[in-house]
């Protein structure tokens, strides 16, 4: 398996808050859904997408972008419109409200060129830190550069209000996701990850997957030069020459990376954890979570899980 499907494999969206927007050429609209992830389309016309540190971001018909919480951010129509003016989504529209009407679309009254189809994960939907770490706060996959077929088919199903309605559009948002991250990591320009691609048998390569088929092995650079058949010189050069880190440095990052993932999607305890990503004990873990991340595992737990009704009160 590769990273990216190990990564992706247990995103499952459930409910995502998914539907089309209609801009009013006179508003931005505010999104602060506080989700993790949120993908964002323009089915005709043209918007601009401005995340809280941000300039704004052309997004033209059939571009996707993804933009990365939880922090709020802004679309308009006009690239001018002033950020602190924007109305907020819960004001501008609700779909419970709007479906069986007009589908999901927000004020399907509104006067505007420019129409936006958003879907949104949050915490729970599985979006992995390790994932996240490799985005950008913002994204835009052009049309020219990736056509989205999928596009076509949740524009359909969101135009009616039907029996499994829900479902359908959260698997469709899923393969838009996957889609549009692959379109994403494969231009030289987004400087994909180590972990993204096809490993070929380089000894750099093969020490990579052994470090993310067994992170929790008690691997040294001596060992791992030893499983691959080379010196230990030749792979600590290569690996950090090619990685930009040692590969201890390296696989610390990725147990750690491993264990905020746990620690926000399961209950295990921070001894099991520990565990499973190669320390001998939960003061072991939390002294090196402690340094790279500055917060103890606990912490990490308690402020990454969204809180109860999270989704209801967005806007």
């Amino acid at each position: 398996m590769d990273a990216l499907t190990e990564l992706l494999d247990g995103v499952r969206a459930s409910g995502a808050l998914i539907g089309r927007t209609v801009l009013d050429p006179r508003w931005s609209v505010r999104f602060a859904t506080g989700s993790e992830l949120t993908l964002l389309a323009v089915l005709d016309g043209t918007a601009w997408l401005r995340s809280a540190d941000g300039e704004p971001v052309r997004v033209g018909a059939g571009d996707v972008a993804v933009v990365r919480g939880p922090e709020p951010f802004t679309v308009a129509a006009d690239p001018a419109a002033r950020p602190e003016d924007a109305v907020k989504l819960a004001d501008y529209c609700a779909w419970s409200v709007q479906a069986g009407a007009a589908g999901r679309t927000c004020d399907p009254g509104a006067v505007g060129d420019a129409v936006v189809l958003t879907g949104t994960y949050d915490g729970a939907a599985g979006i992995s830190e390790r994932l996240l770490d490799a985005l950008p706060r913002v994204l835009v996959i052009a049309d020219d550069d990736c056509p989205c077929p999928m596009l076509d088919l949740v524009a359909a199903e969101l135009a009616a209000d039907r029996p499994g309605q829900q479902v359908v559009l959260d698997r469709l948002l899923d393969l838009l996701l996957v889609s549009t991250l692959r379109g994403w990591f494969d231009r030289p320009q987004a400087q994909a990850p180590h972990w993204y691609g096809r490993l070929d048998d380089s000894p750099v390569s093969q020490a990579l997957r052994l470090l993310h088929d067994d992170p929790g092995h008690g691997w040294t650079v001596g060992s791992l030069a030893a499983a691959i058949g080379v010196s230990r010189a030749l792979l600590a050069r290569d690996f950090a020459a090619r990685v930009g880190e040692p590969p201890m440095s390296y696989l610390a990052g990725w147990r750690l990376s491993i264990a905020a993932d746990l620690l926000r999607e399961t209950d295990a305890t921070i001894e099991s954890i520990a565990g499973q990503v190669g320390y001998g004990s939960a003061f072991a873990l939390s002294a090196a979570f402690k340094r790279r991340r500055g917060l103890t595992p606990s912490q990490h737990r308690a402020i990454s899980r969204p809180a109860p009704g999270l989704r209801a009160a967005a806007g």
